[in-house]
């Protein structure tokens, strides 16, 4: 006897023209290599009204209830977890490190990020189960995917591949990579700068892209920090470059034009604060202390590159 599948088309074909010859049920199972409790069945599941059997009708039928057969989501009976979960979502984490969280302080009990994300769609059929939260408010690409893409203006003293090993590889706290980010016209913008290896991220207001308060903006973000290196875009903003090398004790190094890869760990970052800072935003009505609130959010948030530690938690690991 083979193991047990579904009939298929195919097969409930061959049971409707053995049953029109008027093989009894056990005869079509020996035939069918089925058992006859399966064949048996599949015939009082799936006939018509008056009894009699059609393969293409049986076939429906059978679609029919798999696409309404789901397993209930398990936070539907789990309140406890439910509230837990929403409570991560408002603290603005990803669900994936949600699910890593819940399994660190709860070793023999699986969350998958799945359950999470079904958690949060909702339809006619189907409201949230997180009524608090949604993908637009509390996911980062606000349950879409998008995509962004960004020359030299400036001549740099040092560029991207004589960057020394030690920040390359990621092998010691600050080796740091610069950006801004720019609200509506005329709005303002941040200038943000992150740790390589730590991922630690701080910054500074700006009122606009003039390259004196672009010098200031970044040595205010990165006053008392080590600061081993520093990688920046060709962006006129930071043509004042070697004053920030001064002051900050350390070397600017530049990536090439349009390969915003090269500084993928900034990129990544400026990412999450579009989050909270969308474009467009008047960056003039910004205070100092609410940015430093969103940093704190993003810098207490577990990461995956970082084995499920928050940027926070992993300096205090290295020091």
């Amino acid at each position: 006897m083979r193991s047990y599948h579904h009939f298929t088309l195919e097969d409930r074909g061959s049971l409707y023209e053995l049953q029109k010859e008027g093989k009894s049920v056990r005869e079509i199972a020996r035939i069918l290599n089925r058992a006859p409790s399966s064949v048996s069945r599949e015939i009082a599941r799936n006939c018509n009204k008056d009894g009699s059997y059609n393969a293409w009708r049986a076939t429906i039928l059978y679609i029919i209830r798999r696409r309404k057969s789901h397993r209930p989501n398990r936070l539907e009976n789990e309140p406890n977890l439910r509230h837990w979960i929403a409570g991560k979502l408002n603290l603005f984490w990803p669900p994936e490190a949600i699910t890593v969280r819940w399994k660190q302080e709860h070793p023999d009990d699986k969350l998958s990020w799945s359950t999470i994300y079904r958690a949060l769609r909702s339809s006619k059929q189907k409201p949230r189960l997180i009524k608090e939260c949604s993908p637009k408010r509390n996911l980062r690409r606000r349950g879409k995917r998008t995509y962004t893409h960004n020359s030299y203006t400036i001549h740099p003293d040092h560029v991207i591949t004589e960057r020394p090993e030690e920040a390359n590889q990621r092998t010691r706290l600050g080796e740091w990579e610069g950006d801004t980010i720019y609200g509506g016209i005329g709005k303002g913008l941040v200038v943000t700068c992150v740790d390589r290896k730590s991922r630690f991220t701080c910054g500074a207001l700006l009122q606009s892209r003039n390259k004196e308060q672009t010098k200031e903006a970044v040595v205010q973000a990165l006053q008392g920090r080590t600061v081993h290196s520093l990688t920046l875009d060709n962006g006129s903003e930071f043509a004042l470059f070697r004053e920030f090398e001064q002051e900050l004790k350390t070397t600017v190094y530049f990536a090439h034009p349009h390969s915003p890869w090269e500084r993928g760990t900034n990129e990544n970052t400026n990412g999450l604060l579009r989050f909270f800072f969308p474009k467009g935003t008047n960056f003039h009505k910004v205070t100092q202390q609410e940015l430093d609130d969103v940093l704190y959010l993003i810098n207490s948030r577990p990461r995956k590159c970082l084995g499920w530690l928050s940027p926070i938690e992993f300096i205090r690991c290295c020091t």
